[in-house]
């Protein structure tokens, strides 16, 4: 199977969580993808247990301000970039990169202090795609479910 060239940022979309198109950092020295997310609260809804958050900021140009709620996450150790383990949660979405789509699990964090509000990590990455360090967005714009 022939790889797609990704390179080191890439637009993506999150369509389950009305994110239509966002820059994301490729990152080969994360596991996981991440996003940035204020705050995340577990709850009980008709006495099942979610997890519930809004991704991204109000000022971010992506920021759909759909609130999400979740019984598809785990709490995960992780270790952060400055190489202290915390307590993430993880939640699985669907992810879209030029025409592909798939599962995809991503970590919360507050990432307000970083430059990129979402990182891809390896886990995705591995068997689909490589990564080209010189050039951005070789996959194309995301493109919709129904095209």
């Amino acid at each position: 199977m022939e790889k797609t060239i990704l390179g080191r940022k890439e637009s993506i979309s999150l369509p389950e969580w009305d994110i239509g198109k966002i820059n994301a950092k490729i990152d080969t020295g994360a596991y996981n993808c991440t996003i940035h997310v204020s705050r995340a609260t577990e709850i009980q809804e008709r006495g099942k247990k979610l997890l519930e958050f809004i991704p991204l900021e109000p000022s971010h140009k992506a920021f759909s301000g759909k609130k999400i709620q979740t019984a598809k996450y785990k709490v995960k150790k992780v270790k952060n970039s400055f190489g202290q383990m915390e307590k993430r949660y993880l939640v699985l979405t669907s992810l879209t990169i030029g025409d592909a789509s798939f599962p995809a699990a991503f970590t919360l964090s507050n990432r307000s202090n970083m430059k990129n509000a979402v990182l891809l990590g390896r886990k995705i990455l591995k068997g689909r795609f490589l990564v080209d360090v010189d050039k951005v967005n070789l996959a194309g714009n995301p493109k919709p479910k129904n095209q």
